[in-house]
C-alpha cells in the first residue's frame, strides 16, 4: 500500500534566519508536519481495517481525522516550498499580471492574503488559490487544515497560521510573523505552480 512520506526540507533549518528561526522550523517539520504523515498513515490502516471487519460505524470520524491529517501534510510540503533563503520581493510576469488582474495590484493582494492569515480564528492558514471554474485567482482561510475552501481549488502560496508556526519567535504577535513571511516567499515556485494550474495541471 503507497503510504505518505515526510519530504526533506529543501533548506537547511537556519536558511530562513532571522525571518524564522531555525528551533521553530525543525520543531515544525520533524514534529508537527511528521505528525500530520503518521496521523494519516494510521488512519488509512484504520479504515482499511473497519473495512475487512466490515465494522464501518466509526467511518464519519475516521474520514475527517484523515481529512485533516492529510491537508496538513499537503499544506506543510506547500509551505516549506514556498518559502526560499533567497525569496520575497515581488513576482513578475503571468503571475504578477495575474495578481494585478484579480486583486487590483500587488499591495491590494499584499494586504487582503496579510489580512486572511492574520485573522484566521484559533487555527489555520491563509492561501492563494487557483480557482479553475473562473480561472482566476482567490485568497482563501483554511480553518485548521481543511473547510472553508472552494472545491478544486488549487493552492499556489501558503501562510502558515498555526501558533507552532512562530509562537516561539514571535510569541502572540501574528501580524509580525506575517510581516516575515513575506521576506522568505519563493515567487519562482509559486509562480511555477500559478503556470501549472492555468495549463490544468495540478503540479508545476
Amino acid at each position: 500500500m503507497t503510504v505518505y512520506t515526510l519530504p526533506d526540507l529543501p533548506y537547511d533549518y537556519a536558511a530562513l534566519e532571522p525571518h524564522i528561526n531555525g528551533q521553530i522550523l525543525e520543531l515544525h517539520h520533524d514534529k508537527h508536519h511528521a505528525a500530520y504523515v503518521k496521523g494519516a498513515n494510521d488512519t488509512l490502516e484504520q479504515i482499511a481495517e473497519a473495512r475487512d471487519k466490515g465494522t464501518l460505524g466509526s467511518l464519519v470520524g475516521l474520514e475527517k481525522t484523515l481529512a485533516f491529517n492529510i491537508s496538513g501534510h499537503l499544506l506543510h510540503t506547500l509551505y516549506w516550498q514556498n518559502m526560499s533563503p533567497d525569496g520575497g520581493d515581488r513576482p513578475d510576469g503571468d503571475l504578477a499580471d495575474a495578481i494585478n488582474e484579480h486583486f487590483g495590484s500587488f499591495e491590494g493582494f499584499h494586504a487582503q492574503l496579510s489580512t486572511a492569515t492574520t485573522g484566521v480564528q484559533g487555527s489555520g492558514w491563509g492561501v492563494l488559490v487557483y480557482e479553475p471554474t473562473a480561472r482566476r485567482l482567490l485568497v482563501e482561510q483554511v480553518y485548521d487544515h481543511h473547510g472553508n475552501v472552494a472545491q478544486g481549488s488549487l493552492p499556489l502560496l501558503a501562510f502558515d497560521a498555526w501558533e507552532h508556526a512562530y509562537y516561539l519567535q514571535y510569541k502572540n504577535v501574528r501580524p509580525d510573523f506575517v510581516k516575515a513571511m513575506w521576506e522568505v516567499v519563493n515567487w519562482p515556485d509559486v509562480a511555477a505552480r500559478y503556470a501549472a494550474a492555468a495549463a490544468g495541471r495540478t503540479r508545476p
